[in-house]
């Protein structure tokens, strides 16, 4: 009977393993719109995935676009700063915003981001914050990117993973993969948590209410509400008196979502928020 050397055995073994070893997934194309790093949630990834069904239809731009009444593409307008819009009403697709809206929106099943980029930075249903500082390293597919200062988010895009992002950038483009661009005003980015709202939640009145770095009227302004927004209050306190709209009151809330303050004038319900504890700071 023939007798195998050593050498040859260990061959024959190798040959086996790599034979019956399960095949590696395939790497993902240079250019392809999808999930391309591990760490993100089940409703993160489907949110990834319903923004690139989006791309893979060849779905325009279009200036205000997927803010109707549901979350969908809707026909744009004309953007009298951008000659590229002319053709928006014609399209059917999304600004940035409204393709952010609509991932989440086919993810969760729920309208989760209602809103301009602003609104959905910062989001009472924010899991985590980071700063533009911190870079890429820490964040995970489904993350929102967005880039302006805190006094006026511009734009907004899913991150990708790898450095990639899917988004709605402008007229007479559509959506598309691209490069995540960490200069030219990025500001942060926000991962978002479907499941239940915790703390205090209340909605807003008015449009253009601006949020204070300190209770005060005098303070630098932080975020203005563009409407009626839903809002996160951690605490109350007596502070200065404001007159405004006909009501004065010297009650404001600290909101968790902005690291800021707004007079309790413009948060609906009574002068002093009902179940909201004191600020001890």
């Amino acid at each position: 009977m023939l007798r195998r050397s050593p050498l040859i055995a260990a061959l024959f073994g190798l040959v086996a393993v790599l034979l019956w070893a399960p095949a590696s997934p395939p790497a993902v194309a240079d250019g392809a719109c999808a999930v391309r790093a591990p760490g993100a949630s089940a409703a993160a990834e489907r949110a990834v995935a319903a923004a690139c069904e989006q791309v893979a239809a060849g779905v325009w731009y279009t200036w205000g676009g997927g803010h109707g009444a549901k979350p969908g593409p809707t026909y744009g307008q004309v953007d009298p700063t951008d000659p590229a819009s002319e053709h928006d009403p014609e399209r059917l697709g999304f600004d940035c915003s409204g393709l952010v809206r609509h991932a989440y929106a086919k993810a969760t099943g729920e309208d989760l981001l209602n809103g301009v980029a602003g609104a959905q930075y910062y989001t009472h249903r924010a899991a985590q914050r980071f700063t533009a500082g911190q870079g890429l390293a820490p964040l995970v597919p489904g993350d929102l990117l967005v880039w302006g200062t805190s006094q006026k988010l511009h734009h907004i895009a899913l991150y990708l993973g790898d450095g990639r992002m899917v988004e709605a950038r402008q007229s007479g483009t559509k959506l598309m993969v691209s490069d995540v661009r960490l200069g030219g005003g990025y500001f942060g980015a926000v991962r978002v948590d479907p499941g239940p709202v915790t703390g205090h939640v209340f909605r807003t009145w008015g449009t253009g209410v601006w949020t204070k770095a300190q209770p005060s009227v005098k303070a630098a302004r932080v975020y203005a509400f563009p409407g009626p927004t839903t809002i996160r209050v951690q605490c109350q306190k007596h502070a200065e008196t404001v007159t405004a709209d006909g009501h004065t009151n010297d009650a404001w809330s600290y909101l968790p979502d902005y690291g800021a303050w707004v007079t309790n004038i413009y948060i609906q319900g009574p002068a002093w928020l009902d179940g909201v504890p004191t600020c001890t700071v």
